[in-house]
């Protein structure tokens, strides 16, 4: 990849309406993000709305600030990228990492749970990461305060990669500054925002799916029912991960969300052998011949050109609401081929007129 591709990649996802799903969409129709780039304005146009993209200065800016962070950016189908990540269709088509990319090969597993975890739970989360981390398991979490906090620090020992809502040079919360120096310089962090960003609330469940993604299986270990450990667990089973929980007493408010999350069919989990003996190998044909194969070639078939006129455009746009809708069906009560379906989805997206949600829905913005 040239410098100039990598920058012009940089630039096509820091545009704003341009998300994980537009951003593949758009390199799998056009090839590279310098095209892309080009052809961005008309696109939004047809979806009714102006846009402008990223200046090359502030790419700039953020590949110099991110060099002398010590950090790197990983690209989507780069070789250094978490293959079980890349699987999902939410991904993130850049990371900023600092580490040892290369732990993220091995079997991972993701620990999560309560900021407000018992002396207990954090001393079981401890403990299970330091068994898991003693059979080349990797251990990711999110550096939160609580169940985070232990299972990283009870995988020192092994291999622990740390997912963080800010950027790459912003400790949240300040008393793991410490910890998430050390992760970065022995172990790996990532972070999907640039250099400079605050952990703002809406970063959190964009950080989560990434915990999930680049994980064979989430294990929860103290969660309130609407807590962003089971969000973070749902993830996980959307994915077709596997999903554990560690039981509690019923007369604990935090222990409610794993024993829902049993009750659901999660698996329950006591010791790290319970852990390990639920994890499957990845079959290798599962897997693409290339990473770049894997990132952009299932979408190019959907965004084969395709001729779309106004009516189609207001028909599909006449279906969609605030209520989230799957793709699938927008094809099937349009009648419309899936190819010009997409299209005009990414018109609208580009033009900020929707917003996409998990599973593959899409709602009115």
């Amino acid at each position: 990849m040239t410098a100039d591709e990598r920058l012009a990649r940089l630039r096509l996802i820091r545009t704003p309406q341009v998300g994980p799903v537009s951003w593949r969409q758009l390199m799998a129709r056009f090839g590279s993000a310098e095209a892309a780039i080009e052809a961005l304005p008309e696109l939004a146009a047809r979806g009714g709305r102006r846009l402008r993209v990223a200046p090359a200065a502030v790419a700039e800016q953020e590949m110099a600030r991110v060099a002398a962070l010590g950090a790197r950016h990983i690209f989507c189908d780069e070789a250094d990228y978490s293959p079980l990540l890349r699987e999902i269709e939410s991904a993130p088509p850049v990371l900023i990492a600092r580490g040892d990319a290369a732990i993220l090969h091995r079997p991972c597993v993701a620990i999560v749970g309560a900021r407000n975890a018992s002396a207990a739970a954090c001393r079981f989360a401890r403990q299970l990461a330091s068994d898991l981390a003693v059979e080349g398991v990797t251990v990711v979490s999110g550096l939160a305060r609580g169940v985070d906090t232990a299972a990283h620090v009870g995988a020192l020992g092994g291999a622990t990669v740390g997912v963080i809502a800010s950027g790459i040079d912003v400790a949240f919360p300040t008393e793991n500054a410490a910890l998430q120096e050390k992760l970065a310089s022995e172990h790996l962090l990532l972070a999907e925002q640039p250099p400079g960003t605050e952990p703002l609330a809406r970063h959190f469940p964009s950080r989560n799916r990434i915990i999930a993604g680049a994980a064979q299986a989430t294990v929860v270990i103290e969660a309130a029912p609407k807590s962003g450990s089971l969000i973070t667990a749902r993830r996980a089973a959307d994915y077709g991960r596997e999903v554990m929980a560690v039981p509690g007493s019923p007369l604990d408010p935090r222990a409610q969300g794993c024993n829902l999350l049993i009750r659901e069919g999660a698996t329950l989990i006591q010791y790290a052998a319970d852990v390990l003996e639920a994890l499957n190998p990845i079959d290798p044909r599962m897997m693409r011949e290339t990473p770049r194969e894997y990132a952009f070639a299932p979408l190019e078939a959907a965004m084969a050109d395709a001729p779309v006129g106004e009516a189609e455009r207001e028909g599909l746009a006449a279906l969609l609401g605030p209520t989230p809708v799957g793709v699938d069906e927008l094809v099937r009560q349009s009648g419309q081929p899936p190819s010009a379906v997409q299209l005009v989805l990414l018109e609208m997206e580009l033009a900020g007129r929707i917003e996409r949600h998990a599973g593959a829905k899409v709602s009115l913005a």
